[in-house]
């Protein structure tokens, strides 16, 4: 009898893990989509902003940034469907969600007001992610320099980091708007974060899971009734419009412009990099030089392809890095679903206008959790480092003080090169590179150690002298504050003045 020869399956086609990874969880369809679209609120403040700054630098009409902003919805859901489902060499297969990279918005608004225009902005973002996408082997190999002392330190400035921007869509979204920071913004804030609180707390798995999504429709409800919600522009303008490619023009090439992006690029890498590290933490499952490696190409590839629809560089959204922590919900298909939605968002601006009226304040109750959420996991994270007799303390305690520089201080690098404070104005990119370096030097660079190099090694652990230890019998104890014997009598200690004569 001939034995039919097993074809092989998809995954040994294509060289991925079997599908026991938590990421590869498979829900109900509702699940599913009902958790993306969870995600979808989650960023949508963020992925909208970047195209409403730079349009308005760029002079655009309301009409051609709402073009602007359906163009980085629709880029970032295919960018999305790409990281989390995966081709061969091109994405994490993590969920990890896509969208208008904020680390380069200063930098294209100087290239717009440089007299570049818009279009010197697409052609910049072209060149530069191709070079990014060539340079990634590169970034992919650094994994081993990556231990829970770097790990979770730049987990933990990463939720740091955003608590301003929790802040700020609490206080309104908007600085110069007459009810910025009002007791009625901030109250709505702290209600939609009750809600999230309380729903979590209810017995029931699915409403805790959903509690953002929830706490959000909530919270938005209230907003109706007092008046704080406005739905009037939802009719306005296109039911459904495709992206047109190019359809601000043919993109130019400048070489001032390509550098400057270059920076935004490898600070682009840099964060990706943390952030799918960070998620892989979360969710448990292993990241490896090559599943780094893939879903940095799969960035730079869509960050090359985004200026055809008229968008911009593509990240990973550390926000809903806090959303799979505070969930739970590890499937990547569901961020996948969340990438559909953004398609969708970005065919039919109707219902995007429908989702940007949420209120603001709402997101920031929300975020507040969030945000929060990864601060903890990377704190859960570090509570693994081994402290003893090493620097590491040190490592974690300068990292996070140098990536809070300029969250505390936002003008601090204002005087720098523009080079220098493109990359560090990041707070990611200011932790990751610190605790990098420093571990190399402290953890990789042995040379010169010693077990107590400062005074900061010498209070992480304890220690009795060889002399002490001679003076103790076996079964000795020590119980509130006195040294009992294995009988069970007090041992009188004597003072040290008195041991001496």
């Amino acid at each position: 009898m001939k034995l039919k020869k097993k074809s092989p399956s998809p995954a040994a086609k294509t060289g991925r893990q079997p599908s026991d990874r938590p990421e590869d969880q498979r829900l109900s369809i509702g699940s599913t989509f009902a958790y993306g679209f969870q995600h979808v609120l989650t960023m949508y403040g963020g992925i909208i902003a970047p195209p409403l700054i730079i349009g308005a630098a760029a002079g655009m009409s309301a009409t051609d940034i709402g073009l602007l902003i359906a163009a980085c919805l629709f880029v970032g859901g295919l960018a999305t469907i790409l990281q989390t489902v995966g081709i061969p060499f091109f994405g994490s297969q993590l969920p990890l969600v896509q969208g208008v990279s904020f680390a380069g918005v200063s930098t294209m608004v100087a290239i717009v007001q440089g007299g570049g225009g818009i279009q010197a902005v697409f052609g910049s973002v072209i060149v530069a992610s191709l070079i990014g996408l060539a340079i990634t082997p590169l970034f992919s190999k650094i994994i081993k320099f990556f231990p829970p002392v770097v790990t979770g330190t730049v987990i933990t400035t990463i939720g740091l980091t955003l608590m301003p921007v929790a802040a700020n869509w609490a206080m309104g979204g908007n600085a110069k708007a007459e009810n910025y920071g009002s007791v009625a913004n901030i109250g709505l804030a702290a209600a939609t974060m009750g809600i999230v609180l309380l729903l979590s707390k209810v017995g029931n798995a699915a409403i805790s899971r959903l509690s953002i999504l929830l706490a959000m429709v909530i919270g938005t409800v209230i907003a109706l009734f007092t008046g704080m919600a406005d739905f009037s522009k939802v009719g306005q303008g296109d039911i459904v419009a495709f992206p047109t490619p190019f359809a601000f023009g043919v993109p130019t090439f400048e070489i001032a412009a390509i550098i400057s992006m270059l920076i935004v690029i490898l600070v682009t890498l840099t964060e990706t990099s943390a952030d799918i590290i960070a998620v892989g933490e979360i969710v448990d499952t292993k990241v490896d030089s090559r599943r780094i490696g893939d879903g940095l190409r799969a960035d730079m590839l869509s960050s090359a392809i985004s200026p055809l629809f008229n968008s911009f560089t593509q990240s990973a959204f550390a926000q809903n890095v806090g959303l799979v922590a505070i969930t739970g919900i590890k499937s990547r298909f569901v961020v996948s679903a969340g990438g559909l939605i953004l398609v969708i968002l970005g065919l039919l601006p109707v219902l995007g206008r429908v989702v940007a009226a949420v209120p603001t304040p709402v997101l920031g109750g929300a975020g507040v959790v969030l945000f929060g959420t990864v601060a903890a996991s990377g704190i859960r994270t570090l509570s693994k480092v081994e402290y003893k007799n090493n620097m590491n303390l040190v490592i974690v305690a300068a990292s996070i003080g140098f990536g809070m520089i300029p969250i505390a201080a936002p003008k601090f690098y204002d005087q720098f090169p523009s080079w220098f404070s493109t990359i560090f104005h990041s707070g990611i990119s200011s932790a990751a590179v610190m605790a990098i370096l420093l571990n190399l030097l402290f953890n990789h660079l042995k040379a010169g150690n010693s077990d107590n190099q400062s005074v900061f090694v010498a209070g992480t652990g304890r220690a009795v002298t060889e002399a002490d230890l001679k003076c103790l019998a076996d079964g000795d104890r020590y119980e509130g504050g006195k040294l009992i014997d294995a009988e069970g009598k007090e041992v009188p200690v004597e003072s040290s003045s008195k041991s001496e004569h």
